[in-house]
């Protein structure tokens, strides 16, 4: 079995507290076979998602990316290239994608991208309502399945898919049943990109899913309310020590992509430690 491969979901804007209150059985599963656990969002930046998937993807903390808001335009990528960047320049055997719901990640809107090589990315950013962003996320998954389904990976694989659902039902309409549902939804999507992954015969993929931050019960989310600051990262593949045995940082995240395909960061200031291994 061949073992350098990798998919990452990330959903954005999962309360800890309702994902343990819906029905995620595909995230019970990876938690089953791995771990879920919670993380406080580091102090060094705001609980907004530019800043904490910046943090995820470069191993870095806010002060260094410089990612303070959903604006990208003053990050120092150059500085503190995303994990994708990396693994492209030193291990071009990996086959790699990216897909993302939210634009500035893969794009040059708000000054992204995050990924500097780009990515999927709807044809126009979804109109402001819950049922067009449900609509993209499921777009969004039907390409990451494409990809996982046909791709040639002789050598490895990174597939990196971000859904967004989640997050703007909370802006729309609070922390309700619609944002329990879009959760639910995204579990499904989840749950159709490990049966792709599932049918690669001869591989052993590590998953990696996560949050970003959470939501107060009105929707919206910045501040430093326990809700706003607690995420989490669940994740399983061959050889991960579980339970891991010290407290999470998202930058671990960064950290264990690099690892388990045989990367090295180049930022100084990368803080990010794998999650480990057996």
């Amino acid at each position: 079995m061949t073992e350098d491969h990798v998919l990452v979901v990330g959903i954005d804007g999962v309360r800890y507290d309702t994902l343990r209150e819906v029905a995620t059985p595909h995230l019970d599963a990876l938690e089953a076979a791995g771990f879920l656990r919670p993380l406080r969002v580091n102090d060094a930046g705001p609980t907004i998602s530019g800043p904490s998937w910046s943090t995820i993807f470069t191993g870095v903390l806010t002060p260094d990316h410089g990612v303070v808001d959903n604006d990208f335009s003053s990050n120092r990528y150059a500085e503190h290239p995303d994990v994708v960047s990396l693994v492209r320049r030193q291990r071009p055997d990996v086959a790699t994608w990216v897909g993302a719901t939210w634009t500035p990640l893969v794009t040059n809107d708000s000054g992204g991208p995050l990924f500097a090589d780009g990515g999927w990315s709807p044809a126009s950013p979804p109109a402001h309502t819950c049922e067009a962003w449900l609509a993209v996320d499921a777009e969004m998954t039907s390409h990451a399945v494409a990809h996982l389904t046909s791709h040639a990976a002789d050598g490895g694989s990174l597939v990196v898919a971000y859904l967004g659902s989640p997050d703007e039902v909370a802006h729309l309409r609070g922390v309700g049943h619609e944002y329990r549902d879009a959760i639910v939804a995204a579990d499904a999507h989840l749950g159709r990109m490990l049966a792709a992954v599932a049918g690669r015969e001869g591989e052993d993929w590590t998953v990696i899913v996560l949050t970003d931050h959470g939501h107060v019960d009105g929707g919206g989310h910045g501040g430093d309310t326990e809700v706003e600051r607690t995420a989490w990262i669940a994740a399983s593949g061959p050889g991960l020590a579980t339970p891991v045995p010290r407290s999470l940082e998202q930058a671990d995240v960064a950290a264990q992509m690099l690892a388990v395909l045989g990367v090295t960061p180049t930022s100084a200031a990368f803080i990010g430690r794998p999650f480990g291994f057996r």
